[in-house]
């Protein structure tokens, strides 16, 4: 334990990290984050396609969404608790890998059931790189800080987003290609990453003796997942009021309850439950859940809206999303070089919630006949709001915890924005499935047995085939379906406005994690060493 002092007392006198040296530093990181959200943004426009050539249906559209996102968040706890023990590099390295294999598996998929088994590997890469990629920003730069960086990974994402969906359409659109190099094109990406994270990020580690609280992991994975298949069944394969709901949830349920008894006696946590005692922590957690909710349950079936609704290609269906994109990219950017110019953080919060509020009113409008021109104002809106809310959330937590939770309190909240969202997917998904064979039956009539599947089918259509008066009808059921769900999940983002009201401003620290680490350790040990 003596020799701690020595390596805490150096690690604060030793000097902040130069400008540049942090760019270097976070060049691999730039490019494993440009990774993840390419992954997610590139298939977007290509799952109509893929669902058409693998024989899927809505549920199966749902689905590839979601096991991604719940591999994720299951996972995210876990990397996040490593990230306080062992080599942050070493993690991030260790997730840009198992990306790389769900890639792989992914781009050469024979059916829907090898493609959801390599979602599941992309989303345990993904948690990984989710988790970690802002545990280390904390770890190098101070929160006041963060804002200066935050714009150039605002960059990284507003491109990675932007690209990504022009870039699956244009692999979908092209004959000699297709879909399955949606997921091929982010292999070469994460091993550039993981080339240069080795040669440029260079992270203290704290070697001590460690216990991986393996059974609180299971529990709170095997809980969250259980809850979350229920999200995406009920309603589809059975009511929502039913026997099986009673078993899933009620199952759900004790597994967490049991899980929490588990943390509260574990000597290594992987979710600290003392960490929810901090006001901030617990406003932001509940924000996080709320935004994730409304944001990804929402924004996740607008391609579909664009190529079913209005029946756009693939590629253009990418250029419609630029809206929301350049709205995020640029609110996120200008709000983190305010902060860091002038300390305050808390009325981007407020304003991010209260414009995302507006944007998601705007597209509950929304139906087949929406013009592009309106249908962009909305989705600037929408990004706006969240570019404001999102990070910031994080920024709050991270500044009002100990350097040596800053992983858990991290990975707590992209653990609970992750679940919010695949709540949002699974249970709107399955509302929208409903939604669509409801509408279809009620309008095809007797045109019913031209629509594929037949009455009340949960079959994604393939336009092309259809004859002129069913195109329309389905055209119109999409877009009517897609505006509700808008609606559906409003109120959760009403509900993240009031919580962020909650949420009290305190001073941003100018230490970064380890700085603040290294002084929390000399603190810590010097008093007992006399």
């Amino acid at each position: 334990m003596t020799a701690t002092v020595p390596a805490a007392t150096a690690k604060v006198g030793a000097g902040r990290m130069s400008r540049r040296e942090v760019l270097q530093a976070l060049s691999g990181l730039m490019v494993g984050m440009f990774v993840s959200i390419l992954a997610s943004t590139v298939v977007a426009n290509a799952l109509p396609r893929i669902i058409a050539d693998l024989n899927g249906t809505q549920t199966v559209y749902t689905w590839i969404v979601t096991t991604e996102l719940l591999a994720m968040t299951a996972t995210v706890p876990l990397w996040g608790k490593m990230a306080d023990l062992y080599s942050k590099k070493l993690l991030i390295q260790l997730s840009l890998g198992l990306f790389v294999i769900g890639s792989l598996i992914a781009g050469l998929t024979p059916n829907v059931e090898v493609l959801l088994a390599s979602r599941v590997v992309q989303g345990v890469g993904a948690g990984g790189m989710t988790a970690l990629a802002t545990v280390v920003m904390a770890a190098m730069i101070p929160p006041r800080e963060l804002g200066r960086y935050a714009g150039i990974f605002g960059a990284v994402f507003g491109v990675g987003t932007i690209a990504g969906p022009l870039i699956g359409g244009v692999l979908v659109d092209t004959s000699w290609l297709g879909w399955r190099w949606c997921f091929l094109i982010g292999v070469p990406f994460s091993l550039l990453s993981i080339f240069l994270l080795q040669r440029t990020l260079h992270l203290p580690v704290t070697r001590r003796k460690v216990k991986i609280d393996w059974l609180g992991a299971l529990l709170i994975t095997a809980g969250v997942s259980t809850v979350l298949v229920w999200s995406s069944l009920a309603g589809n394969k059975f009511a929502w009021a039913s026997g099986w709901t009673a078993l899933m949830v009620g199952g759900g349920l004790a597994l967490l309850a049991l899980a929490v008894w588990v943390e509260s006696r574990a000597a290594e946590p992987i979710v600290p439950l003392g960490i929810f005692r901090n006001r901030t922590v617990s406003l932001t957690t509940v924000a996080s859940i709320l935004v994730g909710v409304a944001m990804f349950g929402g924004t996740v079936f607008l391609s579909q809206y664009f190529q079913l609704s209005l029946g756009k290609s693939p590629t253009v269906a990418g250029l419609m999303s630029l809206p929301m994109i350049l709205g995020l990219l640029v609110s996120s950017t200008v709000a983190g070089q305010l902060i860091t110019k002038y300390g305050r953080w808390k009325r981007y919060l407020v304003t991010g919630a209260a414009v995302m509020v507006v944007g998601m009113l705007l597209l509950a409008t929304i139906d087949a006949g929406t013009s592009v021109v309106l249908l962009s104002v909305y989705m600037a809106v929408l990004g706006v709001g969240v570019g404001m809310l999102m990070q910031n959330l994080v920024l709050a937590a991270q500044n009002d915890v100990p350097a040596h939770e800053l992983g858990a309190a991290t990975s707590v909240l992209t653990f609970f924005r992750s679940m919010g969202g695949t709540i949002g997917v699974s249970a709107l998904g399955a509302v929208l499935a409903n939604r669509v064979a409801t509408l279809s039956a009620e309008k095809l009539g007797p045109l019913a047995g031209g629509a594929p599947g037949g009455e009340g089918s949960t079959e994604v259509p393939d336009l092309s085939a259809l004859p002129e008066p069913v195109l329309r009808i389905i055209q119109d059921v999409y877009g009517t379906a897609t505006g509700e769900l808008f609606l559906v999940a409003t109120p959760f983002a009403v509900l993240a406005l009031v919580v962020v009201l909650f949420i009290r401003e305190k001073p941003l620290h100018t230490l970064s994690g380890d700085e603040r680490r290294a002084k929390e350790e000399a603190a810590a040990v010097l008093p007992g060493a006399h």
